[in-house]
């Protein structure tokens, strides 16, 4: 099956923009309860699924260390390229795929892993959210294990709202343009199970997020190629400030006196935007 949410969502990711406006995704503060449930040891080989850049390829090759095999597979051939500089280096294994879909894999990898990882990925698989546990069950040694985490329920809430309200404001129906899955802890639960794994602990965990960027930077990485793909850019950038504006309300802080039109009328006063992350956490066993 062709899975057209994952990869119109993340093939076009441009990893200069990933790295500028979201490195919060691959930062220590956000991805070591993750790394943590997988808990990697000398010697094994694991599968990153959704690897971008490769930051996070790299700590787990590391904990792995040279006796260990680590794979990382995504479907956008630029981020791709931008991991393989650092990453093959050290040996790492990086192939491009629809990790909804085992069958673009090579076969060779079937049941080679003794473990699966992925951050911040399982949330761009809109199409087949059940095709990807059926790739991580193809992966898996019998008895192997995968830990996750990627946006659950309630992720980006207001952002997300304010997207589809400015779509409908100008004629453009947002559903078919949202690339996002974002289950509770229950449905998933229920998936994997369906799909013939054991889950472990899986749960929600609100992560109030605070931006290196402003709005419309993080909208440029994540809804430019998606909500908004296909639009002119300017066209686009007028929307993704609409957003702006509407989201300002809950999602900008600032610490400038009441009445103060901007920082530049308070030189000591801190502001930026603050995103509701809501990530959902979990590892399975096969």
């Amino acid at each position: 099956m062709t899975a057209t949410g994952y990869t119109a969502s993340l093939t076009n990711h441009n990893p200069s923009n990933y790295n500028k406006h979201a490195d919060f995704v691959y930062s220590a503060k956000y991805t070591s309860a993750v790394l943590d449930l997988l808990n990697p040891q000398p010697g094994e080989a694991i599968a990153d699924l959704g690897c971008g850049t490769g930051e996070l390829t790299l700590k787990i090759k590391e904990a792995v260390g040279a006796e260990g095999t680590v794979w990382g597979i995504d479907s956008s051939q630029s981020m791709l390229d931008k991991a393989g500089v650092a990453g093959d280096k050290v040996g790492i294994q990086f192939r491009k795929a629809d990790i909804q879909d085992y069958t673009t894999l090579d076969p060779a990898l079937k049941g080679k892993f003794d473990a699966v990882f992925s951050s911040a990925t399982f949330h761009w698989c809109k199409a087949n959210p059940g095709g990807v546990v059926d790739t991580i069950k193809w992966l898996l040694k019998p008895g192997g294990r995968v830990a996750f985490e990627f946006g659950g329920f309630g992720n980006t809430v207001g952002i997300r709202a304010a997207l589809h309200e400015v779509l409908r404001r100008h004629g453009i129906d947002p559903a078919p343009r949202d690339p996002w899955y974002f289950p509770t802890a229950e449905q998933y639960t229920s998936l994997l199970k369906q799909h013939g794994l054991t889950p472990g602990s899986v749960a929600l965990y609100p992560r109030p997020t605070p931006l290196t960027t402003d709005l419309v930077g993080w909208l440029t990485t994540f809804a430019r190629n998606t909500f908004l793909q296909g639009l002119p850019a300017s066209e686009a950038d007028a929307l993704m400030q609409e957003v702006a504006d509407i989201c300002r309300a809950d999602a900008y802080w600032s610490d400038a006196a009441p009445g103060d039109a901007s920082k530049e009328t308070n030189s000591t006063a801190k502001d930026g935007w603050e995103i509701m992350y809501v990530r959902l956490r979990g590892i399975a066993t096969l």
